[in-house]
């Protein structure tokens, strides 16, 4: 099976393909940082390989997938996983195109994937988020998901929220995002002609190293970091362990099954310590099939305007 994945070199993905290339699966894993990637993927199989390439710099993304095209690498899965948040700082964060860093890393640069190779890889796989649900535990939490009339893509460069009406807030911005990255499975899956595409969410996972997913948050407020990983992990058993995530993730990747169209799942907590993976609650916005492919063309004229800044 060869795979292309994002987001590999710490958390979830990183105990994923630990496993996948064990088990002597091709990957091609997107990095940011050759470095990085040499120190934490050193033992990858003799079939894999790391593309270098930042996904907060669209050009860079095209440019490979560009490369990946040339080259005739076709895939069984694309697993759309790099993910980042800053909640903790007050001032938004621009990726090398002038768009908000959030929602260029966990949408934009996904997109562009996916439209650039979509007749290249024969499922999706899409790590999405609970907190994209304002009725779930994580989602009450501080302000809620929604993108409001997508004014925030229409005008592009410079905006800092979706909706392009809220003040900055890290937080709703990741939540945005996680929305936009169920919005855009639907959609994607629609216009392959009902192409298999999963997306799933696996729970708080709060590692205790302090790199990984919660490192940006770490940096702005590290105290308190502490003590909520301390609380939510420790003492309440809120969370997933990163091992059980990946193994999920895995578990996705090779699935065998001819289920066609677009699934939502969810390892949702169903009291401390025990949790349960299965068909999950997507909201009401989540679900809006004209939202979804206002989404994707809005998108699409972003991405397009930004490549031509280039």
């Amino acid at each position: 099976m060869h795979v292309l994945i994002t987001g590999a070199t710490s958390g979830i993905g990183l105990e994923a393909v630990r496993r996948l290339s064990e088990q002597e699966h091709q990957l091609t894993i997107f990095c940011r940082d050759a470095s990085r990637a040499a120190q934490q993927l050193g033992w990858l199989n003799k079939s894999s390989t790391v593309r270098i390439v930042d996904l907060a710099d669209l050009k860079a993304v095209d440019t490979i997938c560009n490369q990946l095209v040339s080259e005739g690498q076709t895939f069984d899965v694309g697993v759309l996983n790099a993910g980042l948040q800053y909640a903790g700082h007050r001032k938004p964060r621009f990726s090398a195109q002038g768009i908000e860093l959030t929602i260029a890393v966990n949408h934009l640069a996904h997109q562009l994937i996916a439209e650039k190779l979509m007749d290249r890889i024969s499922r999706v796989v899409i790590t999405a988020s609970e907190v994209h649900n304002p009725a779930s535990k994580g989602g009450r939490v501080g302000q809620p998901a929604g993108l409001g009339n997508l004014d925030g893509l229409r005008t592009g460069v410079g905006t800092s929220m979706v909706d392009g009406i809220t003040p900055f807030n890290a937080d709703k911005a990741y939540k945005d995002s996680k929305l936009c990255n169920l919005l855009m499975g639907f959609e994607l899956s629609r216009r392959k002609q009902n192409h298999p595409v999963v997306a799933w969410s696996p729970g708080l996972v709060i590692p205790r190293s302090s790199d990984g997913f919660f490192r940006e948050s770490r940096r702005a407020n590290p105290l308190g970091q502490m003590v909520f990983g301390f609380i939510a992990r420790d003492l309440l058993r809120f969370t997933e362990r990163t091992e059980r995530a990946g193994e999920l993730l895995t578990s996705l990747v090779l699935e065998s099954t001819e289920t066609s169209g677009f699934r939502y799942l969810s390892n949702s907590l169903q009291k401390p310590g025990q949790h349960r993976f299965g068909p999950g609650d997507l909201s009401q916005e989540a679900s809006d099939s004209k939202k979804a492919h206002e989404l994707w063309v809005l998108s699409r004229a972003l991405i397009k305007r930004a490549l031509e800044r280039c």
